[in-house]
């Protein structure tokens, strides 16, 4: 290597920061040790005329590193794994006298001892771990090499040379980008941090391209497919320069843990001009509502051509964009769900609830919020650097919450770690405890400044954890992944191993009462459909032998999904007489005229009741959120649905509301099938139905999926999809 560029202070020889994958100098063609002799003719000596690298996706280069669903030219190997490459020379190679190596190089500055420049030496016998090339073919003047590469080697794209030595030095074949070579992460090499032995779980989480999110309400679970399209035209670049954009050092590119933790903080754009901008505030004027993405491509490609952030982002966003990233440089991921999920401030493990003495929530105090849900993502590797056991996935989350280690990330944080309470482990673990096993705690903030704890929910927040199941589009439970179940030993030893390791309670709430009383109250919300009213029905039930009288405060609020509160649309105080051994119904209707004009993002309506008995001065207290259901678009197709063929998609959206929708944006994608697109419509009045055809010709086979979204002024979070068997071009 030349040492032109390199400077020298006190003593020590300063390289320049090795960071973009992008930047590179070539390499001298010659670096001969001397004046060549007169006569001497170099052209002499072996020549390489040709280099092939079985590129196709149909080669068994790319079939046997799964990487030929990459809509990419070049060639894309997994590390760890052998591949072939055949080079082509001016005469016939004779090993015992020629002398050649492969050589591969990435970013601007290579140093052999950071990585980033790795000379192939030709060996008679590949060794696991290490790089080598073995001659399998030796005829006429090719040569064919089975190549070997390490399973810790750095994730990027290489430039590739061929380097012979001739008794003057070392010619060099020239730059050529077509020789170019992408080295991925491989959970098919038992040698690599993020194997994955489970084929099924390979063939879901590194080549499953199209996914389904969870969102909605523990009681109303909602789900919407999500285009990850790791593979598509244009995504792995653009995820290398996620890094690059990170200025993340090319040396630390092969450690899943490092390269995790960057995506985390690259995703948002918080600090560090990453690829999403986040908004809760209902206010898009700028940019994409997060409800109308159908998924990662388009954001990322317009990231990487734009170099600024995009506009805009929720939870489920930046984990289906951060879920890309992961699965399109290989490492195993998946995005799950946790439903009331705590946003612990503090780090107390407590939501602190605080209420006026009338029963109201005190917005001035409670700072602690409970997510109807969240969305984060879980990646799959070994932790080297945590004691045995804490491998296997791990939680990573690119929702700006936070700040951790001066920057807005969070993990990767040992799930295990956090089950068993070990939260004095790297990285950002007490967060992720405190959002799946906080305690919920009802404060009264009475008038003379002093706080009275009123009772206590202990099974309130992570009521339950989910992700997609593998092959299918269901759901899977996986909350005793995250946390014991509720009022085992094991669950309060968890806790009580957090708290050990300074994740401290704020308040003492032992010898609370868990809301002992005679009286019980819970209240059920019907199905409350967009535009029209439903009823509230409150029930109380008084189990002793005394009559009791029940001052009674419900509260109706829209509510951002983060559990923030835009607006109380709904008031209503109440008294009843409950009579010993008896039950008493409250109805209170809601109407439409009270919520639509106010309506967020997903529609999610928050009901608070609390009751005093005034006889006990007891506190009863319940919160319930409810998602409006909501009209869908519908996707039709013509045409035969093969490889090739052309094939006209119908995207149909009917208004049922009765206002007319202004500005209305309707969005189709399909990874395979179709590239995202999007269409506008000025407005559709009430009952009217909107048609919007495409023509496509789908690339890829199998089983593929077609998502589309509606977004408007006024109405959002409508979605539809449609199943799709692609068939193979019959052969002629």
């Amino acid at each position: 290597m030349s040492d032109t560029s390199r400077t020298t202070f006190g003593g020590r020889r300063a390289i320049p920061p090795n960071n973009s994958n992008a930047a590179e100098d070539d390499l001298p063609t010659e670096e001969l040790q001397g004046l060549v002799p007169r006569g001497v003719n170099l052209q002499d000596y072996l020549n390489v005329t040709d280099v092939h690298l079985f590129k196709e996706r149909w080669d068994t280069n790319k079939i046997d590193h799964h990487t030929d669903k990459y809509d990419n030219n070049k060639l894309i190997v997994r590390r760890g794994q052998s591949f072939y490459v055949q080079i082509d020379f001016n005469r016939p190679y004779d090993p015992r006298r020629d002398l050649f190596r492969v050589e591969y190089v990435i970013g601007r500055y290579p140093q052999e001892n950071k990585g980033t420049y790795i000379p192939v030496p030709v060996v008679s016998e590949l060794q696991k771990g290490k790089w080598g090339a073995k001659v399998i073919m030796n005829e006429d003047r090719s040569v064919r090499l089975s190549i070997q590469s390490s399973p810790e080697c750095i994730v990027g794209k290489f430039r590739m040379y061929v380097a012979i030595w001739t008794p003057y030095g070392i010619l060099r074949t020239r730059r050529n980008p077509e020789t170019d070579t992408y080295i991925l992460f491989n959970p098919w090499c038992e040698e690599d941090a993020v194997y994955l032995d489970n084929e099924k779980e390979r063939e879901e989480y590194v080549l499953n391209d199209i996914g389904v999110i969870f969102y909605g309400d523990f009681n109303d679970i909602k789900s919407r497919s999500w285009s990850y399209g790791q593979f598509e035209d244009g995504i792995l670049d653009a995820c290398l320069y996620v890094m690059d954009k990170a200025q993340m050092d090319l040396s630390g590119r092969g450690n899943p843990i490092k390269v995790s933790r960057v995506g985390s903080a690259m995703i948002n754009a918080k600090d560090d001009e990453g690829v999403l901008v986040g908004s809760w505030d209902n206010i898009y004027a700028y940019g994409v509502p997060p409800s109308a993405w159908t998924g990662s491509v388009d954001i990322l490609l317009e990231y990487k051509s734009s170099k600024n952030p995009v506009r805009y982002g929720q939870c489920w966003v930046f984990a289906g964009v951060f879920n890309t990233f992961l699965r399109c440089l290989g490492i195993p991921a998946r995005v799950i769900t946790n439903y009331f999920s705590a946003h612990d401030n503090d780090a107390n493990l407590q939501m602190d609830i605080f209420l006026e003495e009338d029963g109201s929530v005190s917005s001035k105090l409670t700072k602690d919020s409970v997510w109807n849900y969240h969305c984060w993502n879980e990646a799959w590797m070994t932790r080297p650097d945590l004691p045995v056991g804490f491998g296997g996935w791990q939680a990573v989350d690119s929702t700006p919450q936070e700040n951790s280690d001066g920057m807005y990330r969070c993990g990767p944080a040992s799930v295990q770690a956090v089950k068993h309470g070990h939260v004095c482990f790297q990285f950002d673990a007490p967060f992720v405890f405190a959002e799946v096993n906080s305690d919920l705690i009802y404060i009264t903030a009475k008038k003379d400044g002093t706080h009275v704890v009123e009772t206590l929910d202990t099974t309130h927040i992570g009521k339950l954890i989910v992700t997609k199941q593998l092959g299918g589009d269901g759901i899977q439970d996986i909350t005793d992944t995250y946390k014991f179940q509720e009022g085992q030993e094991e669950e309060r030893l968890a806790l009580e191993t957090a708290l050990m390791y300074g994740a401290k309670k704020a308040l003492n709430t032992e010898g609370v009462v868990r809301s002992r009383s005679d009286v019980d109250m819970d209240f059920e919300v019907e199905n409350a459909v967009l535009g029209k009213d439903f009823k509230i029905t409150i029930t109380f039930r008084n189990s002793s032998s005394n009559l009791y009288s029940i001052s009674a405060y419900l509260s109706g609020n829209i509510t951002f999904y983060t559990g923030v509160s835009k607006m109380e649309f709904k008031k209503e105080t109440f008294d009843l007489k409950l009579e010993p051994l008896s039950f008493k119904k409250e109805e209170v209707l809601v109407r439409a005229g009270e919520y639509m004009n106010q309506l967020l993002e997903q529609g999610f309506l928050h009901f608070f009741v609390t009751a005093r008995i005034n006889e006990t001065n007891d506190v009863l207290a319940k919160q319930k959120s409810i998602v409006l259901t909501i009209p869908k678009v519908i996707i039709k197709v013509r045409g035969t649905a093969v490889v090739g063929s052309d094939m006209v998609v119908t995207v149909e959206f009917t208004n049922p509301l009765k206002e007319t929708l202004q500005n209305v944006w309707l969005y189709l994608e399909g990874p395979g099938v179709i590239r995202p697109k999007r269409k506008m419509f000025r407005e559709i009045r009430p009952n009217s139905t909107v048609q919007w055809e495409e023509v496509c010709q789908p690339w890829v086979p199998g089983h593929r999926k077609l998502i589309a979204s509606m977004t408007s002024d006024s109405l959002r979070h409508v979605y539809g999809e449609l199943d799709l068997q692609i068939q193979r071009r019959p052969s002629k």
